[in-house]
């Protein structure tokens, strides 16, 4: 999943949604210079990628729209996921969905000093532009869909994943609440094993 998708699976904790997003800024497995909560943000980012990437349910997905979006697919699939979840978000949460990103959006972490410069720029980014905004909307899909593929290094079908999308909505849909029955009960379960 994308931005949306991991601040939903940060427990609702402020502090963890920014460690969260700061995950996909990170390579490597020595995180000791980092504070706890960091660590955990780390580590948690990593275990959404991978579950979502191992999910027998997504990984059909996968196969069924790469004919038509090669080498990228598993990126419009987090995108599409993201769209789906902004758009379906009272099924999800408790908190309206301008209410959720406005907490997330002024919140400043206990440990802001601790993030590199980089990541604050691109927190900054994030709150100006409020990307997340948009997620709910179609035009949002694809205006995530133009800015991601303008910044893969290689030619891709990125752009056209809107379109693929409306063709497959059906199937893409299904697959996203069935995925999202799985993750809440995997990371629910993770959260209080933890």
């Amino acid at each position: 999943m994308n931005f949306l998708g991991h601040l939903y699976f940060s427990e609702n904790n402020l502090e963890l949604m920014y460690a969260n997003l700061f995950g996909d800024h990170i390579k490597g497995s020595n995180l000791k210079q980092y504070a706890v909560i960091i660590q955990k943000g780390i580590k948690l980012h990593r275990s959404i990628d991978n579950y979502i990437d191992t999910q027998p349910k997504v990984l059909k997905l996968m196969h069924q729209l790469y004919p038509e979006l090669p080498k990228v697919t598993s990126i419009a699939i987090d995108l599409f996921f993201d769209y789906l979840l902004a758009k379906n978000w009272d099924d999800y949460h408790s908190k309206s969905y301008d209410i959720f990103l406005e907490e997330f959006y002024s919140y400043k972490p206990l440990n802001w000093a601790d993030y590199p410069v980089e990541f604050h720029e691109f927190i900054h980014k994030m709150r100006t532009f409020k990307w997340m905004n948009y997620y709910n909307k179609f035009e949002g899909l694809q205006k995530a869909c133009e800015g991601v593929s303008s910044r893969i290094s290689f030619p891709n079908e990125l752009i056209n994943a809107p379109m693929i999308f409306l063709k497959h909505e059906k199937i893409i849909t299904e697959c996203f609440k069935e995925y999202m029955e799985d993750a809440i009960y995997f990371f629910q379960k993770k959260e209080i094993n933890n």
